[in-house]
């Protein structure tokens, strides 16, 4: 499977690495790594880069990490759609005193719009 995994440098998103760097190591998907501007995480472009790459490496995935330019929920569902991703993984959501969801802008913006499948890794 071809598995675009969308990182805007959140302690979801890095979850969601982690989690999809295991699953791409036992089931052989191929796995590309976009980090894209997120305005409400303190880590830079390139500490998200090294902290991916070395996930990556300790679970001995060999996957593509790109930088992402433009809206970063605009952007991943473009590359996703255009370049014939499977699947685009995002992480994001945190549940609500009432139990309810509440998802960040880029998640909403990608769940919303993408043709593609979206996993969520909360």
């Amino acid at each position: 499977m071809k598995v675009l995994l969308g990182v805007g440098g959140s302690d979801d998103s890095i979850r969601a690495v982690e989690q999809t760097t295991a699953r791409a190591a036992t089931a052989g998907d191929e796995l590309t790594v976009a980090i894209v501007e997120n305005p409400s995480s303190d880590r830079s472009r390139e500490e998200i880069a090294e902290m991916v790459r070395e996930i990556l490496d300790a679970e001995g995935v060999d996957a593509e990490i790109r930088h992402l330019e433009g809206d970063p929920g605009s952007s991943l569902v473009d590359t996703a759609e255009s370049e014939g991703f499977d699947e685009i993984v995002i992480g994001g959501g945190q549940t609500s005193p009432m139990g309810k969801i509440n998802l960040g802008s880029i998640a909403e913006f990608v769940l919303l719009n993408s043709h593609v499948t979206v996993s969520l890794v909360r």
